[in-house]
């Protein structure tokens, strides 16, 4: 993306359009799993976030925020990008932003998500096991990243 931008930790008035962005990009990635299964969500989702560790991904002029990323310790919780601003290095920067505040990151991404698979793995995680989510009956991988050189 063109645009000077700014990735700082989620405001509260932040967590409207950050939950509309959630929203809208789990049903557009994932239409594997019915859309009422996210709208019924949307509550814990949005109590889970106010208390998580949030980056959001800021446009410096305008201050529209695009994208975000959400991590509880060494856990990515998820990265969504407004499905207006895909593909235009937002959620490289925002994993590039906690790779600067973390050793290690874990994840969680559904197999069927190939478009992400594939994100995580240019991004260096790998795939450390297999899972089924119990709530969508879903295949999922686990990935890790860790600092060049750390071990488990």
């Amino acid at each position: 993306m063109t645009a000077e931008h700014t990735i700082r930790k989620m405001k509260a008035e932040d967590l409207d359009v950050v939950m509309e962005i959630w929203l809208d990009t789990n049903m557009r990635a994932h239409n594997f799993i019915s859309q009422s299964y996210w709208e019924d969500n949307v509550q814990s989702v949005r109590d889970m976030i106010s208390k998580a560790e949030v980056y959001v991904w800021e446009e410096d002029i305008g201050g529209a925020i695009r994208g975000f990323i959400g991590l509880c310790g060494n856990d990515v919780g998820g990265i969504f990008v407004s499905s207006t601003a895909q593909s235009a290095g937002i959620g490289s920067a925002l994993i590039a932003h906690v790779k600067k505040i973390r050793q290690s990151l874990t994840l969680t991404v559904y197999e069927k998500n190939k478009r992400a698979v594939r994100f995580y793995e240019r991004e260096r995680f790998r795939i450390k096991s297999e899972t089924v989510d119990e709530n969508t009956k879903e295949k999922e991988f686990i990935m890790v990243w860790k600092v060049q050189g750390q071990t488990d």
